[in-house]
């Protein structure tokens, strides 16, 4: 009730203004577009057409180049964001849904849902360097800040597979709980995180070991147990604080990245599926994806600052600053 009241009275004072500006792009599953948030005035202020049921969303290094998964395309296109323009196609596979792009700006790695396989791409030569099997129903992707580690997680296997980028072989694969959905590397390398959306869990793994180092469970009152479904997250740059988003349980978890314990609970919207920081990391943006708006969460007070209504099933979203 308290939370639910901090959001009412959040919504009606209206945004307080970040120091700088950027941009959040939202993928929007049903409508096949983007909206495009100033983080300035909290406002939609561009809708872009993209291909069929766009969800994986990532930036290049420079933010001159925005990739999108359009899932039932069958393509990832390559966007420039400047203008809006889909420069070219790159060869995905079929129903990319996530990818991670390398560090050094030149591979993509791209979960191939139906396909079981996990499909490398060179962006500047447009062409397949590799496609790796692995698991049932992959969906997430994380590649370490070195570059030398991808991870795909299969949503039906229920693993997380290790994947050596020089030689692009799988050098190991770990059980998580039941359909794992978002993985990510910490900024320094030494963990993993997975979450698993219907075993209602986060497993971190110590990477020099590829063991389980610890397991993040969640309990919000007044919430059945089977409604909360972790699946996107996201790490303060500090390294201390995860923001977990917890499905059709309709709240965020914050986590202390050091006791893996739940410190709170935020309201947000009907199906939080990911988020995306604003560009000075001020802010926290959802999409939700049954109500169609993203939620903006003041990261130091962990309160709810605005609902801003986008497309249909806003699923992934990226900054730009």
């Amino acid at each position: 009730m308290k939370r639910t009241l901090s959001l009412l009275l959040a919504l009606l004072a209206g945004p307080s203004l970040p120091a700088t500006a950027g941009e959040i792009w939202i993928t929007n599953e049903k409508d096949d577009d983007i909206s495009v948030i100033d983080t300035a005035t909290l406002e939609v202020v561009r809708t872009i057409a993209t291909g069929e049921r766009p969800r994986g969303i990532t930036f290049n290094s420079d933010h001159s180049r925005i990739y999108i998964c359009a899932s039932d395309s069958d393509a990832v296109e390559v966007m420039d964001p400047a203008t809006g323009e889909i420069l070219h196609e790159l060869p995905s596979g079929e129903d990319p849904e996530q990818f991670v792009l390398a560090p050094d700006d030149r591979h993509l790695w791209i979960a191939n849902e139906d396909d079981a396989v996990t499909t490398v791409v060179d962006v500047d030569t447009r062409e397949v360097v590799a496609q790796i099997n692995v698991g049932i129903e992959p969906e997430g992707m994380a590649v370490s800040s070195d570059g030398k580690i991808v991870v795909t997680t299969s949503e039906t296997t229920n693993m997380a597979h290790w994947i050596d980028t020089a030689t692009m072989k799988i050098v190991a694969n770990t059980l998580v709980d039941s359909r794992p959905r978002h993985a990510k590397f910490t900024k320094d390398g030494a963990e993993l995180w997975v979450s698993s959306e219907i075993g209602g869990t986060v497993t971190v793994f110590d990477v020099a070991t590829r063991s389980e180092k610890g397991k993040i469970r969640f309990a919000i009152t007044g919430v059945n147990a089977d409604l909360i479904q972790p699946v996107g997250f996201d790490f303060t740059p500090d390294g201390r604080t995860a923001f977990i988003a917890l499905g059709p349980a309709n709240h965020v978890a914050v986590v202390d990245m050091k006791t893996f314990e739940v410190e709170d609970y935020i309201l947000v919207g009907r199906r939080v599926w990911h988020m995306a920081f604003s560009p000075d990391h001020q802010q926290l943006f959802t999409t939700n994806g049954v109500s169609g708006d993203v939620t903006v969460i003041d990261v130091a007070t962990r309160e709810p600052m605005k609902s801003i209504k986008v497309g249909r099933f806003p699923w992934g979203a990226a900054a730009r600053p």
